[in-house]
């Protein structure tokens, strides 16, 4: 049986092995839970992130993860991905997917036992929340990922009811 549990709360709080960070592809830090999270975690956190290897300005593709250590947060990991820009990205359903699925399988093998993860793309890359909600959970749901408990941190009301009714109808 897969465990999920939707937290109303500040990621930057949550005590897990990893946090999934919804970054931006420099992973250098930017607005909504990416600069939350680098606040929270302090200068060490941007150190490690500029030791990811850079290609072509780039150290993190969309749909992909990279982890580093955590800074000051009281996770070990963060764990960096990139989601899709919803109406700009082609394939937005498996970028997202691929966004999930790698950050999930990155803290497998750095054997976590805990994740938590913000609603990836569903700020300014307009994600429908509903839509992410299903692909998140269902990928999270997987028998691959029944070890790890999956935390979602939502930040408002109508993101944590969205996710716990999708939650209870998959």
């Amino acid at each position: 049986m897969a465990t999920i549990k939707i937290i109303h709360g500040n990621i930057t709080k949550a005590s897990v092995d990893a946090i999934v960070n919804a970054a931006n592809s420099r992973m250098l830090g930017g607005g909504g839970v990416d600069g939350a999270i680098h606040r929270a975690a302090g200068p060490k956190l941007l150190e490690a992130c500029k030791k990811v290897k850079l290609e072509n300005g780039i150290r993190c593709p969309t749909g992909e993860a990279r982890i580093t250590k955590a800074g000051n947060l009281k996770a070990k990991y963060v764990i960096h991905t990139v989601g899709p820009r919803y109406t700009i990205d082609k394939n937005p359903e498996d970028l997202l997917s691929s966004a999930y699925k790698n950050s999930l399988d990155l803290a497998l093998s750095h054997g976590c036992e805990s994740i938590a993860f913000p609603a990836i793309s569903c700020g300014v890359f307009r994600y429908p929340p509903q839509k992410a909600a299903q692909i998140s959970i269902s990928i999270c749901k997987r028998s691959e990922y029944e070890a790890l408990i999956k935390y979602f941190y939502l930040f408002s009301d109508d993101m944590v009811n969205i996710w716990k009714d999708v939650l209870e109808s998959l």
